[in-house]
């Protein structure tokens, strides 16, 4: 388990907490690994009927930590916790609340392709800059974003790293609702609580219909990490990365 993880339970519900705030909630190997556990452990308990994400005030996360990915960049093992979790979350039984407030980058935003019910904040701004990164799309969001979005505000998202604020990303589709930040986890944990109220057979095979089969998510999750484990030694990131890291020392 990872300190930087809160699991806790209201009631029916189980909250997934990222609390790593003064790394803006950059996610570690361990940090996948704890958030793995417990959507796997979660959905093997019948006393839990729905899951929340939640991250902090004004920070959902800000992507995968840097240091980490670097790791890989100069020749280190990556481990299987990322592509773990991405199943886990992908492959979730029970609904997915989350909550995003602030920075959300890259897999702080494709985290949320895969909940049922998304609320933001009107501050938050969603953003996949991996190109910039010598990188590619991952969590599947290169099947599902231009499902939501079109292909060419998918490719703007996803390929240009524009960013795309939560306003329109309610347009879009791709989330539920925008809220006042003071408003946020009490509006998530009402839809959960909502949600973990409901027969949950019922609830269930409702959410599979709608959901669809997840067979061609997890195989674009695989393509996808494939690619993405190839790019993470290419010359091209590792120059990214250790750029962003002397940005990140000068601040």
């Amino acid at each position: 388990m990872s300190e930087f993880i809160q699991i806790e339970r209201r009631g029916a519900v189980q909250v997934i907490r990222l609390n790593r705030p003064e790394k803006k909630n950059a996610i570690t190997r361990d940090m996948y690994a704890a958030m793995a556990g417990a959507l796997i452990e979660g959905d093997g308990d019948d006393t839990v009927r729905c899951h929340v994400m939640l991250g902090v005030p004004g920070i959902f996360s800000a992507g995968n930590d840097m240091g980490d990915f670097m790791a890989v960049a100069t020749g280190q093992e990556g481990g299987n916790e990322v592509f773990d979790f991405l199943l886990a979350l992908a492959q979730a039984k029970k609904p997915i609340v989350s909550g995003a407030d602030g920075i959300a980058v890259g897999i702080g935003t494709t985290i949320h392709l895969h909940c049922d019910l998304t609320f933001a904040t009107p501050q938050t701004q969603f953003h996949t800059p991996f190109v910039d990164l010598g990188l590619v799309p991952e969590a599947g969001s290169s099947l599902i974003a231009p499902q939501s979005l079109g292909a060419q505000r998918a490719f703007a998202l996803l390929a240009m790293g524009e960013k795309l604020p939560a306003e329109e990303a309610q347009a879009a589709g791709l989330i539920y609702k925008v809220v006042d930040a003071g408003a946020l986890e009490n509006a998530v944990f009402e839809a959960a609580e909502r949600l973990a109220a409901k027969p949950p057979q019922a609830l269930s095979i409702a959410r599979d219909l709608i959901r669809g089969p997840r067979d061609a998510v997890v195989e674009r999750i695989k393509q996808e990490g494939e690619h993405f484990k190839a790019r993470l030694k290419s010359d091209e990131a590792r120059q990214a990365f250790m750029a962003f890291l002397s940005r990140s020392q000068k601040k």
